[in-house]
């Protein structure tokens, strides 16, 4: 809806931008949950600094901590989690109550791979940092109380979305111009897995606990502009990554 093309420079920015606010948001539920219930327990344990904090974390020896004196749990957290440390850079202010009061939780966010799920959940359910695994397809269902399959249609939430506000008639594949759908509508066979990495290391500087995708790859995809996607990966920070390529002899196989 916003003509943005997945992977591209605007959409990878744009990805940023909302893992940030969520990131942000969430932390500012954690403060007031903690104010309304109390913090979670751990914020309230007392540490031991030892000579291994100080050494994984020297911006604690510039602060004056030294081995042996005692540190909160919620200032270890708040001050001294480099991903909190990223947090601070946008809000300042809401590290520094989390640090005084701390938080209800300890982790705020994870993303699954649900490219294929979001489409099997009724249309419904976000596909989170994923692109649409393809707007118009069939699928064999099976109805509670029958023996046999029904072939249904399903579609992705942004072509019914294009199709509710913009083009009722629009379908992916369409020779017409009159229905055929934008260059920037793109399902996941369409995308680099280079994009679908650079998507995925932009989130991920604000998700605190897992995160994760799969980059598909077409059947035909070229094996040299394939191979070194783990090596980019890891050079990018990811904590996970998954390849898929289509195999029509297996109906698929991982990489």
């Amino acid at each position: 809806m916003l003509k943005m093309k997945y992977g591209e420079k605007d959409s990878i920015a744009f990805t940023e931008q909302v893992s940030r606010e969520m990131a942000v948001a969430g932390w500012e539920m954690g403060l007031s949950l903690a104010k309304e219930k109390g913090p979670a327990p751990i914020m309230d344990e007392d540490f031991t600094v030892t000579a291994e904090m100080l050494r994984k974390r020297p911006e604690m020896k510039k602060d004056g901590w030294k081995v042996g004196q005692i540190i909160k749990g919620r200032q270890l957290h708040a001050q001294y989690s480099r991903y909190m440390q990223r947090v601070a850079g946008v809000a300042p202010e809401l590290v520094k109550e989390l640090s005084e009061t701390g938080a209800r939780f300890t982790h705020h966010s994870s993303i699954a791979p649900t490219g294929t799920i979001s489409l099997s959940l009724a249309n419904n359910a976000s596909n989170g940092i994923e692109p649409s695994f393809a707007h118009h397809y069939s699928r064999n269902v099976i109805r509670e109380g029958k023996k046999s399959k029904e072939k249904v249609e399903v579609f992705s939430y942004e072509l019914l979305a294009y199709r509710t506000l913009v083009n009722a008639e629009a379908m992916p594949f369409s020779t017409d111009e009159k229905t055929r759908l934008p260059e920037y509508f793109v399902s996941a066979d369409d995308i680099t897995p280079k994009a679908h990495v650079d998507i995925q290391a932009a989130s991920q500087k604000w998700v605190d606990s897992s995160i994760s995708k799969t980059a598909n790859v077409p059947t035909d995809y070229p094996y040299e502009d394939f191979k070194d996607i783990y090596m980019y990966a890891h050079k990018q920070g990811l904590k996970g990554c998954t390849t898929f390529r289509f195999n029509p002899a297996a109906f698929g196989a991982c990489w």
